[in-house]
């Protein structure tokens, strides 16, 4: 008796299905990948951006906290709202004063820039001033 070969291992081809199923699962991680790398992206550009904005608004804030009192009405009465200061043309900001009281005024900064996505940005600062001086103040985004 003769002893037959052993029998070959047949290596078995992917099918039609599971080459398809792979490439959507591969389709998806990549889709994925670039969508969490684009968020991320975004939001480098909106932190670099609002650094930029609060540091504008902040020197405006300077020298607004220099004004007195009777400026300050002078101000708010000839109805200027540009600010003075500019940050490498990215930015625009303007300026809101408004009575809450007889004896305090609120002020408003308003940032503006495009940022990475192409769509609109705004940071506030608003700030509380009382004939006495500056009584706070905190930020807002959009």
């Amino acid at each position: 008796m003769s002893a037959s070969p052993p029998p070959r291992s047949r290596r078995r081809a992917f099918t039609i299905l599971e080459v398809m199923v792979a490439a959507t699962v591969l389709l998806f991680a990549v889709v994925t990948a670039i969508t969490v790398s684009q968020r991320g992206l975004q939001a480098l550009d909106t932190a670099r951006h609002l650094s930029g904005a609060s540091q504008l608004m902040q020197s405006e804030m300077e020298r607004l906290r220099m004004m007195s009192w009777a400026q300050l009405q002078a101000l708010q009465q000839s109805g200027d709202t540009r600010v003075a200061h500019e940050h490498a043309g990215r930015y625009t900001c303007s300026r809101e004063i408004t009575d809450v009281r007889p004896d305090m005024k609120q002020i408003t900064l308003i940032a503006v820039w495009r940022g990475y996505d192409a769509r609109e940005h705004t940071a506030r600062l608003i700030t509380r001033y009382g004939r006495s001086g500056l009584n706070d103040y905190f930020y807002t985004i959009r």
